[in-house]
């Protein structure tokens, strides 16, 4: 049978505290491995933790002076909506979502039957029309000549009559004297009066054939107007039919295609949009950080969808006014407790040098840019 082996003999033996020669025991030893450390120690680790918060907010400090920065910030581009100005059924439909399609490039063919009767319809008219004023001017023509001939013959039966009266003068004294017979006198007479009434007819019948040339005149401004009317007609029936073909109005890329082919579309709904490839930022600062920002300054613009992509720009121009200014149901500050808010402004900053292998920028994708409202430059 074994035997157990004692413990307690195999404990390290207990140092005691040697006395002292007064005879007590001493109190000072050495600071254990988990103790506190002396008071020099602690005071000289909180001063060096002072001295390197002051050297780096020094530092953050140095490195923000000159700077205004913000996330609230966004890429811009124009958004060209493409409408049609007829409504029309939507025959042929040429480009696809995200199709890159330059200026004056079809987009949409819409039906243009209607359109084409109402045009050939509008070329008969103006053709009518011409055909018309070509007769009124006929007309006219004839009915100057006619006029010419009517006055030549008041002329004629003027100077027939006034020598039929100066015969009949004549006649009248050789009567009195008896040196003619009296059926001569009365052949004067009667000559006399058949020509001042030949001259009478005449100058009615001139009367008349220039109420005709009066008349004529009329019909041929009447004939011009008509021509203009159908050449007004004609045009419009020509721009109407110029509607059923919808072309680019600008060079970019198709987005938000909401047209296909058969389906009716009515004017002025929107079948896409074309987004141009010049594109800048509109950043939104706090109204705290413009005291220094003015048009002109540099900007290093970061974008958030390619974090190695680094930008140059320059600040376009800040907006006269507060975003919530131009909001759809602006602040009514004047009624009810007022909260003062900090409010935002747009600013539009330019983009310079871009890269020629750099990525499309699409309109929405946010920014952080950081102007540099100092003299230095990024």
């Amino acid at each position: 049978m074994s035997t157990q082996p004692n413990l307690v003999d195999e404990l390290p033996p207990v140092k005691r505290p040697a006395a002292s020669h007064s005879g007590v025991a001493s109190t000072a030893a050495p600071t254990p491995a988990g103790g506190k450390r002396p008071a020099p120690v602690r005071k000289g680790l909180l001063l060096g933790l002072a001295a390197a918060i002051v050297v780096i907010g020094i530092g953050v400090y140095l490195a923000h002076r000159g700077k205004e920065s913000t996330d609230d910030a966004f890429i811009e581009a124009h958004v060209v909506s493409v409408s049609p100005q007829i409504s029309e059924r939507v025959a042929r439909v040429l480009v696809d979502d995200n199709q890159l399609v330059s200026k004056g490039d079809k987009l949409v063919e819409l039906a243009s039957l209607d359109e084409e009767v109402v045009y050939e319809s509008a070329v008969a008219n103006l053709a009518s029309s011409q055909a018309k004023y070509a007769q009124a001017q006929a007309q006219l023509a004839a009915a100057q000549a006619n006029a010419a001939q009517a006055r030549a013959d008041v002329q004629e039966a003027k100077a027939n009559a006034d020598n039929a009266a100066r015969d009949l003068v004549r006649d009248t004294e050789l009567r009195q004297s008896g040196a003619i017979a009296q059926r001569e006198y009365d052949n004067a007479r009667a000559s006399a009066l058949g020509t001042k009434a030949q001259l009478d007819s005449k100058q009615q019948n001139a009367l008349a054939v220039e109420s005709s040339v009066n008349v004529s005149t009329a019909e041929l401004k009447a004939a011009e107007a008509s021509i203009a009317q159908a050449k007004t007609v004609l045009a419009a029936a020509q721009l109407r039919l110029s509607y059923t073909t919808i072309y680019a109005p600008v060079s970019g890329r198709v987005t938000r295609k909401n047209v296909e082919p058969g389906s009716y579309v009515q004017a002025g709904n929107p079948l896409l949009a074309i987004v141009p490839p010049k594109v800048w930022v509109i950043a939104n600062f706090k109204e705290t950080q413009l005291d220094d920002m003015r048009p002109g300054q540099h900007v290093d613009i970061r974008i958030d969808a390619y974090p190695s992509l680094h930008l140059k720009g320059v600040v376009d121009s800040i907006q006269s006014g507060t975003g919530s200014r131009f909001s759809l149901l602006p602040a009514e500050n004047a009624t009810g407790n007022y909260v003062k808010v900090v409010q935002r402004v747009p600013v539009k900053i330019d983009l310079q040098d871009p890269p020629k292998n750099m990525p499309e920028l699409s309109a929405g994708m946010s920014v952080t840019p950081t102007v540099y409202t100092g003299t230095g430059k990024p």
